[in-house]
């Protein structure tokens, strides 16, 4: 790309290619550096293409590929604090904690952005979203209608903080982060609401844990894995009230 934009640097500043050098961003003239051109104009006179030299396209771009020879390994810890309430099947967030070690960050903001937006989607998975089939199995929430999303007033306030471990596979050390809440969300908030049910025997509830669904586990000890509730998984949990309304935290990414 260097050599395409010295060809057309020199060109505008009317020098031999060879006289003209690079550095720090600009083309200038061998003892003359009073006569230069920053790449950034150079890269405008590419596109505008009023005044290039003979024989070279408009444009000035590269594309390069890099492979590393492994793959990055991102991880975390994200702990949800929940409340439960058996007679409504309700679940309210006390607190949402992420931890999350992407590697160094270029840009932390953008890291931060990418956690929130996870951390909602695997919420929306936990407690809302799902596909429901009726008994001639015709999709029932086939369109934004029927389907439930996660509104902002669903979504709890998160602390968010990062370790940084650098990735030994690339040279920035960088590693990825747009599905580390999508990731860890849905299991931490499935075992913060299964913890608080615990006195009432619940161990295992389908998701999407909604608030039907939740009732049903507390109030019908019959019900079965089609119902949203049963089975034999157990989930960890964390701190469990001794009240009906419960607290509990839990789940790793």
């Amino acid at each position: 790309m260097v050599e395409k934009a010295k060809k057309i640097a020199a060109h505008h500043l009317e020098a031999g290619e060879e006289d003209v050098e690079f550095a720090n961003g600009e083309f200038s003239v061998t003892g003359a550096p009073e006569r230069s051109m920053h790449i950034q104009d150079v890269a405008q006179q590419s596109y505008l293409a009023h005044d290039m030299p003979e024989g070279i396209e408009p444009g000035l771009e590269e594309t390069s590929f890099y492979d590393p020879d492994n793959f990055v390994f991102p991880f975390g810890t994200h702990i949800a604090v929940v409340e439960v309430d058996p007679d409504s099947g309700e679940i309210e967030f006390e607190n949402y904690v992420a931890v999350d070690d992407v590697g160094p960050q270029i840009n932390p903001k953008i890291v931060e952005g990418q956690v929130h937006g996870g951390v909602a989607q695997g919420i929306g998975q936990a407690l809302y979203e799902g596909a429901e089939y009726d008994d001639n199995a015709q999709l029932v929430t086939g369109s934004m209608q029927d389907y439930t999303v996660p509104k902002a007033e669903h979504i709890p306030e998160m602390e968010t903080d990062s370790t940084v471990t650098p990735s030994p596979h690339n040279p920035l050390g960088v590693k990825g982060v747009g599905e580390a809440g999508t990731i860890a969300a849905p299991q931490a908030v499935v075992n913060a609401v299964t913890d608080a049910l615990q006195p009432f025997g619940v161990d295992h509830i389908d998701m999407p844990l909604t608030s039907e669904a939740v009732w049903r586990a507390v109030n019908d000890p019959t019900a079965t894995d089609e119902d949203g509730a049963g089975g034999e998984a157990v989930a960890d949990g964390g701190d469990e009230a001794a009240s009906d309304d419960a607290a509990a935290g839990g789940g790793d990414d």
